[in-house]
């Protein structure tokens, strides 16, 4: 994005400073549109939200109120890094993800609404199983964020669980999270690469690993393609690196219990293929579950020794 000129509003805030907060709104429309931002409306009021730490009501309330110069020049700067199609949730520094709010980094993938599927896959086979009412041991593959592992210890109070990732930036991150949510001290977090030199026994396996076949990455939606780390995008020549390495370890790891993967639109039934073919203590078939979208989303299968 070329710079803004000179005593531009989106150089310094100046023409947005003391005007009311209604008029600034509608100003944002069509700004947001002209560089192909949908939801103009929506993103307006959102950007209104951060810069004047408004909620929705008060926003609304205070519709006649002026934008103070502070105020202007958060809006600005915020309006120039959304213009440049960074995602909201990383201009704000956090996202909410199943009715909990997370810390964002550049360090870590944006979390997704679809990921949430895999917690009520995880929480639908504790229900199952009278896991709620036990200490389970769940494994979380790629932490990133944490907003997985951490979710789930949320909602499993008698559960520990150990997150990995190859980023030190995303442990600290997770970490963070961790102390946020009142769930660290039954988090362990470790630097490694997928699975290597976990032994276990868990009774979860869960991860949501880097699934974008190489060659697709620069085909990406600029707010995936320059926001989120690569090291989270690229799943290798077909995308499918991380969940080979995955299957041909995780029925040693979860000898009794379930191991549930997210997957990119069409990979279900290959990832299925893979754990039929190399998970020896499977219990069944895999199955998967549908997003929103209508995809395939998560694939997952029961393991017994």
């Amino acid at each position: 994005m070329a710079e803004p000129p000179a005593g531009s509003p989106l150089q310094d805030g100046a023409g947005f400073a003391g005007r009311p907060l209604s008029e600034v709104r509608r100003g944002l429309q069509p700004i947001l549109s002209a560089s192909g931002i949908a939801g103009a409306e929506r993103e307006a009021r959102l950007l209104l939200m951060m810069a004047t730490a408004l909620t929705p009501e008060r926003l609304l309330l205070n519709d006649a109120r002026a934008l103070s110069s502070a105020e202007a020049r958060a809006l600005s700067q915020a309006l120039v890094r959304r213009l440049a199609h960074e995602p909201l949730s990383r201009i704000a520094g956090e996202r909410a993800f199943y009715g909990r709010v997370f810390n964002v980094s550049p360090a870590v993938l944006d979390p997704r609404p679809e990921t949430e599927l895999l917690i009520d896959v995880v929480l639908s086979w504790a229900d199952a199983t009278g896991g709620r009412q036990r200490p389970l041991s769940i494994l979380d593959v790629g932490t990133g964020s944490g907003c997985i592992l951490l979710t789930l210890l949320a909602e499993l109070p008698l559960a520990q669980g150990l997150a990995t990732d190859i980023s030190p930036d995303a442990l600290v991150l997770a970490r963070d999270n961790a102390v946020r949510l009142g769930v660290s001290e039954r988090a362990r977090f470790a630097h490694v690469r997928s699975l290597e030199g976990l032994t276990g026994p868990f009774n979860v396996l869960v991860s949501n690993p880097p699934y974008i076949p190489s060659a697709e990455i620069d085909r990406l939606d600029p707010s995936v393609r320059n926001y989120d780390p690569l090291t989270a995008l690229d799943g290798g020549v077909d995308g499918l690196s991380v969940y080979r390495d995955i299957a041909m370890r995780a029925g040693r790891i979860v000898p009794s219990g379930l191991i549930a993967l997210e997957v990119g639109a069409g990979q279900a039934e290959r990832v299925s293929s893979l754990l039929n073919r190399n998970v020896e203590n499977r219990s069944g078939t895999p199955w998967t579950r549908i997003d929103l979208g209508g995809h395939e989303r998560t694939v997952a299968v029961l393991t017994q020794s």
